[in-house]
C-alpha cells in the first residue's frame, strides 16, 4: 500500500512539473530560452545566452 502512494504521489509531481515547461524565443527569434517552471527564472535567460527575450 505504502509504494502505491509513493508511485501515486511520483506520478502527480511529474505530471504537474511536466505542464509547466515550454520556451521563449529572443527577439531576434534565433534562439530560445528553456524553462522549467518559469520564463523569468531561466538559467540560460539569467546569463544572457541569447540576448534579450520578447515580450
Amino acid at each position: 500500500m505504502k509504494n502505491l502512494f509513493k508511485l501515486t504521489l511520483l506520478a502527480a509531481l511529474v505530471a504537474t512539473l511536466s505542464g509547466c515547461t515550454g520556451s521563449v524565443f529572443n527577439k531576434e527569434k534565433n534562439c530560445d530560452y528553456t524553462y522549467l517552471l518559469h520564463p523569468a527564472i531561466s538559467i540560460s535567460k539569467m546569463i544572457g545566452g541569447c540576448g534579450p527575450a520578447e515580450k
